[in-house]
């Protein structure tokens, strides 16, 4: 009677769980790179092997390699280094699939030190700007203008987020490395991602004109001392080269997802056999988690870094509006550069998610629908609507932490936000009277004032005169009475 409260509960995700299957005297364990090299209980390895295992299928049309370990980290390296370079992720890794988070490490120590000095930096540069926003007595526009510089100091507040983070990127990086391994077993060589040449240029070109950008801004708008820019030009280093690190994580993700589907493709017209759909099938889940897991390892990150850029593109864009009205001069263009920086640095964040979500379920799904079954077994057509049903039922889109979706509609969903704030920024704006509009109502208003007080007095004047002289009409002396006799 009591049976029913001792079932297991049932995973939502079905195929999850999902492994290659291994014939003969593979045991199905993953062994790390050193294992393979070593050809201890690899069957894939070597080809002409006398074991009784299954040869990878990649063997039919692939000469194997040597396996190739950091492929996905070395892709990301250059940016990775920059980052470490400013404090951020302070994640030791001594050898592949080792990836930790330890507060008593050197890396931890030097990003603490880091963020404790750019703090004092920070706080400097903030109370000065305090300063000059609290003895600000121009228009409302000029007072934007200078709450944009406090905003610009917000992303110090990334570096402690990323701390927080920190355990799940590492995890991130060794579910990599495990695929990788699994990648190699099942295809026969090494992830050919080659992304490195696209990060160095990144890692380079980036900062450049990050900082460029930063001292036309304080050039142009504001008071321009090299000190104050300083910490500026890190922070803004800072959010431009975070956005960098999740292109090039898109970008790995959309790349593995067209090479496992043409490898697929591949591997389908020489032989089909149904484990070997199920290899795919649990490498394909395995791609599937790495996306997820991208948007919940930085779900806070990207949360804050959206809704920074949000409240900058919105306060550069009004300054923007609403000085073009006195003509193009040359504050205008530091807001230009910035509004702009920042559009793009959004759009791309959302438009790689997108992507990357979209080549690896939907893409994918175009190409399971576009297999042949009729030359197959019943077996292997099995494994390729379980397939088709796997990629049904995993959801690929990258979510930061359940919040939102990071897709096009996100930067779609921001912009149609930021047209109704600059609106009722732009209204409220148009009700404020200038000095000169102030001036001439004070006079208009003391001239109104003069001229109903004025007739005020005639008013009371004539209605006394008139109150006197209907009295002195009207009153008549009592008649004189004679005396009798």
């Amino acid at each position: 009677m009591f049976n029913s409260y001792n079932r297991r509960k049932k995973h939502d995700t079905v195929f999850l769980n999902v492994k290659p299957t291994f014939n003969g005297q593979g045991n199905g364990l993953r062994k790390y790179s050193t294992g393979l090299l070593d050809k201890e209980d690899n069957p894939f390895y070597d080809v002409n092997s006398s074991s009784g295992s299954r040869a990878s299928v990649g063997t039919i049309t692939t000469l194997n390699e040597n396996f190739r370990a950091n492929i996905f980290y070395n892709n990301i390296a250059p940016i990775q280094w920059f980052l470490h370079m400013l404090g951020v992720l302070p994640i030791t890794r001594r050898e592949p699939g080792k990836a930790k988070f330890r507060i008593n490490s050197i890396a931890f120590g030097y990003s603490f030190a880091f963020f404790i000095l750019l703090s004092v930096f920070v706080t400097y540069v903030a109370k000065n700007r305090i300063s000059i926003v609290t003895s600000l007595s121009g228009p409302f526009e000029e007072a934007v203008i200078a709450y944009l510089f406090l905003v610009n100091i917000l992303p110090l507040i990334l570096i402690p987020i990323l701390w927080w983070e920190a355990r799940k990127i590492a995890k991130l990086w060794n579910d990599w490395d495990d695929f990788e391994i699994l990648y190699y077993q099942i295809s026969g060589h090494s992830m050919p991602l080659n992304l490195r040449r696209k990060t160095t240029m990144i890692a380079v070109v980036l900062p450049i004109l990050s900082i460029l950008s930063v001292v036309i801004t304080h050039i142009t708008m504001a008071d321009f001392q090299i000190i104050q820019v300083i910490p500026y030009c890190i922070l803004d280093n800072l959010s431009a080269m975070l956005g960098a690190w999740w292109f090039i994580i898109c970008e790995s993700l959309s790349m593995t997802a067209n090479i496992l589907g043409e490898r697929f493709q591949r591997a389908l017209r020489h032989i089909g056999p149904a484990a070997m759909v199920a290899d795919y099938r649990a490498l394909w889940l395995r791609l599937s988690k790495l996306t997820r897991d991208t948007g919940n390892a930085t779900c806070y990150t990207f949360t804050f870094i959206n809704l920074y850029l949000f409240f900058i593109i919105t306060l550069s864009v009004y300054g923007l509006m609403s000085q073009l009205s006195e003509g193009f001069g040359i504050k205008d263009i530091g807001l230009a550069i910035t509004a702009i920086w920042n559009v793009f640095l959004l759009f791309y964040i959302c438009d790689k998610a997108h992507y990357a979500s979209f080549n690896v379920r939907t893409n994918f799904q175009k190409k399971l629908l576009m297999v042949e079954l009729n030359w197959m077994n019943s077996d292997a057509q099995t494994e390729i609507n379980m397939f088709i049903r796997a990629t049904e039922m995993n959801p690929s889109n990258i979510n930061c932490g359940g919040f939102f979706d990071v897709n096009r509609n996100l930067f779609k969903g921001l912009l149609t936000t930021m047209v109704t704030y600059l609106v009722v920024l732009l209204q409220f704006q148009i009700s404020i009277p200038t000095d000169t509009g102030r001036h001439m109502n004070v006079s208009v208003a003391e001239l109104a004032t003069d001229m109903m007080l004025e007739s005020a007095e005639d008013e009371l004047t004539t209605t006394s005169t008139t109150s006197t002289t209907t009295t002195t009409t009207t009153k008549m002396p009592p008649p004189a009475r004679g005396r009798k006799g």
